[in-house]
This record gives C-alpha cells, structure tokens and sequence, in this order.
C-alpha cells in the first residue's frame, strides 16, 4: 500500500475551515487529527472523538517522552497533536487532516514535518468580517479581537504550500482534494 500523506488545513476564524474539513471526512481515504487537551470537556463532547481529554500531569508526561508532533499553551490550557495516530493514519496509507490554527502550522512548517499545508482564506476581508458577525456568537469586543488575529494570520498565508480562496465552497473542496492526491 501506498504511504499516505498529512494534509494540514489552518486559516482564520470563519473561512470555512471546519465546513471544508467536515467534506473531506466523508472520504474513507481521510482520518482526521484528534488534539489532546488539558481543558476541561464542554457538555456534549466525547474523549477520543472531540479531544483527548488529558490532565496537566499527563501532558507533560506525553512531551517529554516526544509524544507530540506540537504542543502550545492558549488561554491557561494546553493543546497538542499526538505523533503516534498520525503515523499509523500515513503508514496505512491514509491522509491525516489536521485542523489547526497558524501558529501550530508554522511550527509544524519549521519542524520540517512532511505534509500538505493548505491555508484557507476568505475572498476579502470583508467577507470574513459578515462571515463572522453572521455567526452571532460573539460580542463585538471579542469579534474584533477575532478580525484582529485574522489580519495577522492572513500576513502569514505565503509561508503555506498552498493558499485556497474559499469563495465557492465546492471548488475550495475540489482544488484541496486535488492537492492531496483524492480528486
């Protein structure tokens, strides 16, 4: 069989990550990166399906024995993407897709960690900015904090492999099936 392949997708809050990830999925070729996290589960979500769930102790325990391909602290908590799931997901010749935000990509990316890195973007920032206020889920403080981060992740879109405008979300799908090698 075939080694498979880490298919890395990050970009700002509201370009359409998840929706873009969630088509992927529905492929059998593509198994999708569960992050460990030290937060505490949120009602509904299940360890081992949303997250690893993990204590502090823990943690730490799975960074010095290697464990993670990356690790960062955001908010007070601790996130991290595990060495062990994607290896078996390649070996099988699988994609793994891996969601996450731009500094764990960039740090992947300086890690020299072998992979596909896709960055998704919004046709115009106005665009991100009614994506976002569509949501109506945050207030307009943390909103703006939110477009603030997007105008400096977006700074960072060259250091990516790929840039995919997602402006038709069948097309964004498409090109990034493609790119992987599922088209």
């Amino acid at each position: 069989m075939a080694a498979g392949s880490m298919l890395l997708i990050s970009g700002p809050s509201g370009c359409g990550k998840s929706t873009i990830c969630d088509r992927l999925l529905t492929d059998a070729r593509v198994v999708y990166s569960v992050s460990a996290t030290t937060r505490a589960a949120r009602p509904g979500e299940v360890d081992g399906v949303d997250y690893h769930f993990l204590s502090k102790e823990q943690f730490r325990a799975h960074i010095e024995a290697g464990e993670f391909i990356e690790h960062a602290e955001v908010h007070g908590n601790m996130y991290g993407t595990l060495r062990a799931p994607m290896e078996a997901a390649i070996a099988a010749g699988k994609v793994y897709l891996v969601e996450i935000d731009v500094q764990g990509a960039l740090q992947l990316k300086a890690l020299d960690v072998p992979g596909i890195y896709v960055f998704i973007a919004p046709p115009d920032f106005e665009t991100l900015r009614e994506r976002l206020t569509g949501r109506g889920t945050e207030t307009p403080e943390v909103l703006e904090r939110r477009l603030q981060k997007a105008e400096d992740e977006l700074r960072e879109r060259d250091k990516y492999d790929h840039v995919v405008i997602n402006d038709d979300l069948e097309g964004a799908v498409s090109k990034i099936q493609a790119l992987a090698g599922l088209a």
